[in-house]
């Protein structure tokens, strides 16, 4: 699943940097992106040095060192690895509306090629939580954080316990991910089973965010057996 999705986007990067000299691509985190990132990591033939990178989210008062900072985990599993153009990072530690502001001009600044991203135990896409804000039209907010997802971050051994998990953090927002030209999402593990179902075969509701990307002209939904499992045959 890693490798298609990776093989994926290193072809939209590559043809971005041929026919326009640069590529951009929004980069996700969690356990379900730890195949992808490490095989595009080893994509043959990118010009890294030509790509920049985006940030998707992060906990509101976590610092880079802390076990659970997307900042941490995107340092040492991408940006470390391949000689990017830029990466720009969302610091938990800075004042989050001041973040998002900067974010937003940063990534508003040119189209995004390919958005890399999972969905949720509770169908949430980055950290837009159900019922989510489908109708705002920033690029980045804070937001609230439910009890499902902070479940969710404590079952993957980010945090000990549910007191750990921070309350708020800063997301890229539903409308800003739905701009990308072309989004990869990739969904494992049978934990995620239902979340895919209610996504594929549900009506579309910001009850069920990951149910947006159907509105979506090019996305690419790849999923592991066991994610796919309540899906009918066909």
């Amino acid at each position: 699943m890693g490798t298609y999705s990776a093989t994926l986007a290193a072809m939209i990067l590559r043809s971005a940097v041929a026919e326009k000299g640069q590529a951009r691509i929004i980069v996700a985190t969690g356990s379900s992106q730890f195949e992808v990132l490490e095989a595009l990591t080893n994509q043959p033939d990118i010009d890294w040095t030509r790509v920049d990178g985006f940030h998707l989210d992060e906990y509101v008062g976590i610092a880079p060192s802390h076990r659970a900072s997307f900042c941490g985990y995107l340092k040492s599993r991408f940006v470390d690895k391949v000689p990017m153009r830029s990466f720009h990072y969302l610091d938990g530690l800075q004042d989050p509306k001041t973040v998002c502001k900067l974010a937003s001009e940063k990534l508003l600044s040119a189209p995004i090629d390919v958005a890399m991203i999972g969905i949720g135990e509770n169908a949430h896409l980055a950290f837009n939580d159900p019922p989510a804000d489908f109708e705002t039209n920033a690029a980045y907010h804070v937001v609230v954080l439910d009890e499902a997802c902070r479940k969710q971050q404590v079952g993957e051994g980010w945090f000990a316990s549910m007191q750990e998990v921070p309350t708020h953090a800063i997301s890229m927002t539903i409308h800003q991910i739905l701009q990308s030209k072309k989004i990869i999402c990739s969904v494992p593990d049978e934990r995620k089973a239902v979340a895919v179902r209610d996504s594929v075969e549900g009506p579309t509701t910001n009850m069920v965010p990951g149910s947006i990307l159907k509105r979506h002209p090019n996305t690419t939904l790849v999923l592991d057996r066991a994610a796919a499992s309540l899906l009918p045959p066909q």
